[in-house]
Formats: C-alpha cells, sequence, structure tokens
C-alpha cells in the first residue's frame, strides 16, 4: 500500500510525503522540525519511516527548514551540486549526498528519478518516485509543462502538479508588474488552466489522483483550482491542498 500526503505547499512552505508500510521519502523541506512532526502526526503518519529528503531547488519555501530538520532526525538530504552551492548555509552539517538530472536514487525499495524542469532557480528538479509498482510525480514550481514533463507524467498513477495562480486574478491584483512578468512566464509558474492542459493533454495514462499544489494565497483560491478541474471530477481524485495543514492521505 502506497500512502501519498501533502504536508505542506504553498509559498510559505512545501513538504510532500510518498512511502509504504515500511519507508517514506519526504520531497522539500519548508516545514520546521516541529511542524513537521506535528503535520505527520495529524495524518497518521511517523517520522521514523523517513528515510530520505529531497530537495528540489533552493527557493526557501522548499528548504528552509531542511538542516534543523536533517539534524534532529538524522534523514539523509538528496539536491543536485548546484541547488546546494547556492544554498551552502541551509544545509550545513546536513549529510548531503549529491544526484544529477537525469539519475535515479533507490532509497532502499524506492526509487526517486529526478527530472528538469523550467524555473526560475539554478538547478530546479522534478520528481517520479517508483514505489511498490507504483509511479508518483512531484512537480510544483515549473513555468511551462513541455513535452519532457508530459513524458515523465505518462505512466504516473497520481501526482502532486502546481495549480498556482488563476490568470485573472494575477493580472489584474496589487502585484507589480515585474512580479506578475516573473510569476507567468515559462520559468515562474503554471496557472490552473496550464495544469488543466497539462493533465487533459495525458489521455489514456493511468493518472487517477492529482494533488492541486502551491495554490498562491494572493492570486489563486481553492475553488477556482477545483472548477478548473471539474471536467476531471468523476474520473479523478483531486485533492487541494493547504499551506497550514496537512492534506488527507491517499492510498494507492
Amino acid at each position: 500500500m502506497v500512502q501519498l500526503c501533502a504536508l505542506a505547499s504553498g509559498s510559505n512552505g512545501n513538504c510532500y510525503y510518498v512511502g509504504n508500510e515500511h519507508e517514506a521519502v519526504l520531497i522539500d523541506m519548508g516545514l520546521s522540525h516541529r511542524q513537521l512532526t506535528q503535520r505527520l502526526r495529524d495524518a497518521g503518519l511517523s517520522i521514523r519511516k523517513v528515510k530520505a529528503l529531497f530537495i528540489s531547488h533552493e527557493h526557501t519555501d522548499h528548504i528552509k527548514g531542511m538542516r534543523i530538520v536533517a539534524d534532529k532526525s538524522g534523514i539523509e538530504a538528496y539536491a543536485t551540486k548546484l541547488t546546494y552551492e547556492k544554498a551552502r548555509k541551509d544545509f550545513r552539517s546536513a549529510k548531503v549526498n549529491f544526484f544529477a538530472v537525469g539519475e535515479s536514487i533507490s532509497v532502499g525499495s524506492i526509487k526517486v528519478h529526478a527530472f528538469g524542469k523550467l524555473h526560475d532557480a539554478a538547478d530546479p528538479v522534478g520528481f517520479r518516485v517508483e514505489i511498490e509498482g507504483k509511479h508518483i510525480a512531484v512537480i510544483t514550481d515549473l513555468g511551462t509543462a513541455c513535452e519532457k514533463i508530459r513524458e515523465q507524467l505518462k505512466n504516473c498513477e497520481a501526482v502532486f502538479l502546481e495549480t498556482n495562480y488563476e490568470h485573472n486574478l494575477l493580472m489584474g491584483g496589487k502585484y507589480p508588474i515585474h512580479l506578475k512578468k516573473r510569476i507567468s512566464s515559462d520559468y515562474g509558474h503554471l496557472s490552473n488552466q496550464q495544469a488543466f492542459e497539462l493533465v487533459q493533454s495525458l489521455n489514456g495514462s493511468p493518472l487517477k489522483t492529482i494533488f492541486l499544489s502551491h495554490i498562491s494565497a494572493d492570486n489563486n483560491r481553492v475553488e477556482l483550482a477545483m472548477n478548473t478541474f471539474k471536467p476531471f471530477e468523476n474520473s479523478h481524485q483531486l485533492i487541494a491542498t493547504s499551506r497550514y495543514a496537512a492534506s488527507q492521505v491517499i492510498e494507492l
């Protein structure tokens, strides 16, 4: 049995759990150690199962809790060398294992494949996790869903997928124009509509579970993201993630 949970998802912190009865990995660590243990407990999960922590890129909301969590729990961290160099202070005494884009890393019975994505970071990656014959993708913080991204998702049963902003809310909102351009650029974030079109393009794939992730507090609303994905509500399990609490645990 595979268990999936978004422990935190948003611009103030991100952390995603993929595991089974015996072991698990975390993707990103934008939570404090106290927040992490509390949210795992709230979800009925245990930090003792966690064997590795993978970092997608160096932005604060994905890495700020990593050093303390690694120090207190003894969990080994994994990152690309460029990500490490950009955020060396956040790693400090943590034991860091380096991987390259395109590499697959085995953690017990779990295999984590790192693939490149477009985002305004040093060496941003998405992850595809293979566990008990299932494939789960974690892909937030990307500006465009190119063919390489679709290729990574085509065999996945579940995905943590960015639905960061609603276009009209962003463009009509309070953000300065340079920030609006950055968010909506090919190196920014995916809108609700872009994420929907990505899933729509995966016709015939085994994908049935979608965690709507990294939902902006200023430029989106849960109901807008869910409404965009309404055509999938009868064929897919849709879970809106939160920055303030763990999602429900989904079992595959």
